[in-house]
């Protein structure tokens, strides 16, 4: 049993740089190489062209990544987990297999498969079972149907012989986990060590994002850009974990870069819940061990659920986006004007072809801040880029559309430009549907060079369970809603603003500054919600936080988003809070209508948010913006 793996993550998403993949295996400082290509559109884009070429359904790029590497990879004995097999995961493995037999080069390759439950449909139909949020059925034609399967059959993989492990769906932690089960030979019921390994894989899964991209403080890391390291976690089997980066690449390893991409995507960080463990992130602590090296402890795990979470696909009528650029003053007002003049129009051409109106409409303004909602303050810009997206149940609804949205550069506002991509496209709504089933019922196999074998939980045996969640919990109906957990909040140094310290006598004076001055965050999308956390830059200013910064303040500061609750989760570990925006994205990320329809945006708008602080912390150095 090795002392320590290291694993480093060369993509974060399919259409990630392919320098990633290439930095880590010639740095010679890692043992796996992990791939994460999927999210719920890809794997729907992945379903269309297999239903067109049975040949496709996969990630086309890693086949060419992993055959330019493979002498290295061999001869370093390199070994790879990815989920590039998408929705076809023995088209992926024959791909590759084909190259390395044209370079000469013999890996063996292995793909885990019963994820895929397209076929099934009728069935899961059949049973009644309802979308996990929202209760609504069973779509009638889905395109895809994916189980999200854990990290043990990708360790039964590598247990027998596999270099290169090829997966559809599964947790992107799992391609972490794995390697971490089969070196270490964790058990299914080593919950504490299962949520360390799910969590290292959770901080690598998207790339350089835990090396200092998209951080909150970019400009400690702008002269870096060109050259991002990616991430390597260096795990011990006691599930120590060390989040490291290439020697001699750019980017920033540092508690503040790795905190950021914790609560990533995160829900309630006490219930963050995986196929294979139930993980209490709450006092998860970091702490700098080395020039770009940070470690990570705290991690805790329970028994996970006797469910797979399941997402499907499907088409829910037609889109198309249309963008313009409007120049000269008043800028925002021509374009506010020219989008209503735009919707008019069709709107009367519909009714006169009898067609229906629009689903849904979106308008967006940008560089008139219309993110901001509210809180918006450029109103006086002169220049702004028109938005306008719409949905429709027939396509040529919208193919109308298309033709009359161009007309306005010459039948409205002067200064109208920027129509070189041509007419908006028409392209399918793709929706999302969520929802659980037992996990006896996904019949996983590992398929070594074209053998295939019944997945076989032993040694680590994995928990059953009965019954299935065909109806989803009730709605809550409060706008928002704190969720607080008991947890001792240490004294800062010195005392003064910790939770233990008297009240003050009397008033201090106050200032109000940007919530950006006393904290950094990050945003992410959870289906139709998004999250939010926000992270303390000094213990001193989690009580101002804590005071200020609550679900009712954030749901009313977002409110031209959030059309269900906000919840707030206490983080002790990692001295701050995560928010949760319910129905917040506009119908979810690959149905929104939105410029930004994930939400990235989100955590930089509520870095506005002002608060009131005491004016002294200004003199004492702690703000300095």
């Amino acid at each position: 049993m090795k002392r320590q793996v290291r694993i480093g993550c060369g993509t974060g998403f399919w259409g990630d740089s392919a320098e990633g993949p290439r930095q880590l295996v010639q740095s010679g400082e890692i043992d796996y190489l992990v791939l994460d290509y999927l999210a719920e559109i890809t794997m729907s884009l992945l379903a269309r062209a297999r239903a067109k070429d049975p040949a496709a359904g996969y990630a086309t790029d890693f086949p060419d990544v992993i055959a330019a590497l493979a002498p290295t990879i061999k001869q370093n004995r390199i070994r790879v987990v990815t989920n590039a097999g998408g929705v076809n995961p023995a088209a992926c493995r024959d791909a590759l297999a084909a190259k390395l037999k044209a370079a000469g080069i013999e890996l063996r390759i292995c793909i885990v498969t019963g994820d895929d439950l397209l076929p099934r449909a009728e069935e899961l139909r059949g049973r009644g079972i309802r979308e996990m949020f929202n209760g609504e059925t069973f779509p009638a034609k889905p395109w895809s149907i994916n189980a999200y399967l854990g990290a043990f059959p990708i360790a039964a993989a590598l247990d027998a012989g596999a270099a290169i492990v090829i997966t559809g769906r599964c947790v992107d932690s799992a391609l972490a986990l794995g390697p971490l089960i089969h070196e270490f030979k964790w058990r299914a019921d080593d919950y504490d060590l299962l949520a360390a390994g799910s969590l290292a894989g959770h901080i690598i899964e998207c790339g350089v994002q835990a090396t200092g991209g998209i951080v909150t403080d970019w400009q400690t890391v702008a002269d870096d850009w060109d050259r991002m390291g990616y991430p390597i976690a260096v795990c011990g089997a006691d599930g120590s974990i060390e989040i490291a980066k290439p020697a001699g690449t750019g980017g920033r390893v540092a508690p503040e870069t790795v905190a950021e991409q914790i609560v990533y995507e995160i829900g309630d960080p006490g219930d963050y819940r995986l196929p294979d463990v139930g993980c209490d992130f709450r006092e998860v602590t970091l702490r700098q061990v080395g020039p770009d090296r940070v470690a990570v402890s705290g991690a805790r795990g329970r028994a996970p659920t006797a469910s797979y979470k399941v997402s499907a696909t499907y088409q829910d009528g037609f889109r198309a986006t249309g963008t313009m650029m409007l120049g000269g003053p008043g800028a925002v007002g021509k374009a506010e004007a020219t989008a209503s003049a735009i919707l008019r129009r069709t709107r009367r051409l519909f009714t006169e072809r009898g067609l229906a109106d629009y689903r849904r409409t979106d308008v967006e303004v940008l560089g008139a801040e219309a993110n901001w909602g509210a809180n918006a303050r450029r109103r006086d810009t002169r220049e702004v880029v028109l938005k306008l997206a719409v949905q429709h149940g027939d396509k040529n609804a919208l193919e109308l559309f298309s033709r009359e949205f161009i007309p306005a550069a010459t039948a409205m506002a002067q200064g109208i430009t920027g129509f070189a991509g041509g007419r908006p496209a028409v392209t399918p709504v793709v929706r999302l549907f969520s929802s659980l089933v037992p996990k006896e019922s996904v019949a996983i196999a590992v398929d070594l060079e074209g053998v295939a074998v019944p997945f076989n939980p032993s040694p680590y045996p994995l928990p059953q369970g009965e019954g299935e969640m065909i109806a989803p919990p009730p709605p809550a109906t409060a706008r928002t809603a704190e969720v607080r957990r008991e947890a001792w909040m240490p004294e800062p140094p010195g005392g003064g603003w910790g939770e233990g310290s008297p009240p003050n006598q009397t008033p201090l004076p106050t200032t109000t500054i940007p919530l950006l001055s006393l904290a950094y965050g990050r945003s992410g999308d959870k289906g139709d919600s998004a999250n939010i956390g926000v992270l303390a830059r000094r213990p001193e200013f989690l009580p101002v936080l804590r005071e200020q910064l609550t679900a009712e303040t954030v749901g009313d500061y977002l409110s031209h988003f959030v059309l269900a609750r906000v919840e707030r989760f206490d983080w002790p570990g990692l001295r701050g809070f995560n928010f949760l925006l319910h129905e917040a994205l506009g119908g979810g990320g690959i149905a929104s209508l939105r410029y930004d329809p994930q939400g990235k945006m989100l955590a930089q708008i509520l870095m506005d948010l002002p608060l009131r602080v005491p004016a002294e912390w200004l003199g004492r150095g702690w703000i300095t913006a």
